[in-house]
């Protein structure tokens, strides 16, 4: 039997897109008109939202993305999401505005929009594209805050952590493996700092990453034997190790006195 090819992350996030318009291909009918807040929206741009998604204007469409719910009828809010979500996917993708994704994905959580309670076809296909986007800036070079915006938003809509840090886990290859150790490197010295936390998700515990970077110490540590000369690979193994032991940051703050020492983690046995 022959191995199924890996595909790039681009086709990957190509094809999830292409299964979301699938899916969406008609969006749910809207009662009657959009009722919004009208000192953020005018009464034409709440009738352009309640017509062809297609239509609605980029500035429009940020607009809605980014007013919590009690700027709309609560049974309206879930069915707008539902309308625009092909073209709110595409924003948080590598064509998009670069925005940070946890502001505007939040609409999707317990509190807003609901995605977990949507219908499973379309449950299933946005959170295809949320893999898609986790494995493109894990492999494309993202930054580790850019990284972690986007796994707080996405967290945030579907409720929960542990499934998106599994899915960064499983991404194998030489560019994830790569994107792995300035994740861990970038986070560990975030958590040795006292400066990662979650901006929008009120409930999300960061103890949780903190725990999985742990976990990553083996494959971190076979990356590094493989390149003895990467500094990035070896700091990494550092930064987890004073994690670990709840010690003080190897590396001087540059933004103000030395920190406390880190919040406590699970150890491994």
């Amino acid at each position: 039997m022959l191995d199924r090819p890996v595909l790039d992350p681009y086709t990957v996030w190509r094809l999830a897109l292409a299964e979301v318009d699938r899916i969406f291909a008609s969006p749910p009918e809207l009662d009657r008109p959009v009722k919004g807040c009208t000192r953020c929206f005018t009464e034409a741009e709440l009738r352009i939202l309640g017509g062809d998604p297609r239509d609605v204007p980029d500035d429009v469409l940020e607009g809605f993305m980014g007013k919590v719910v009690d700027h709309w009828d609560t049974d309206q809010y879930p069915v707008l999401w539902r309308r625009l979500i092909p073209r709110a996917l595409r924003r948080w993708g590598p064509e998009g505005p670069g925005t940070d994704p946890s502001h505007e994905l939040r609409g999707l959580g317990r509190y807003g929009a609901e995605l977990i309670s949507w219908p499973v076809a379309e449950r299933t296909a946005v959170e295809q594209v949320f893999r898609a986007l986790l494995t493109l800036a894990l492999t494309g070079g993202r930054s580790p805050a850019d990284i972690r915006d986007l796994v707080e938003g996405v967290a945030h809509a579907t409720g929960g952590l542990e499934p998106w840090l599994d899915h960064i886990d499983g991404f194998s290859g030489p560019a994830a493996d790569a994107g792995l150790v300035r994740l861990a490197l970038g986070w560990g010295t975030d958590f040795l700092w006292e400066e990662f936390d979650f901006t929008w998700w009120y409930d999300g515990d960061p103890r949780i990453v903190a725990d999985w970077l742990l976990t990553q110490r083996p494959r971190i540590a076979s990356f590094t034997a493989r390149h003895p000369r990467c500094k990035n690979a070896a700091d990494a193994l550092i930064a987890i190790s004073h994690l670990q032991d709840g010690d003080w940051s190897p590396w001087l703050y540059p933004y103000g006195p030395r920190p406390r020492p880190l919040l406590h983690v699970a150890t491994s046995g």
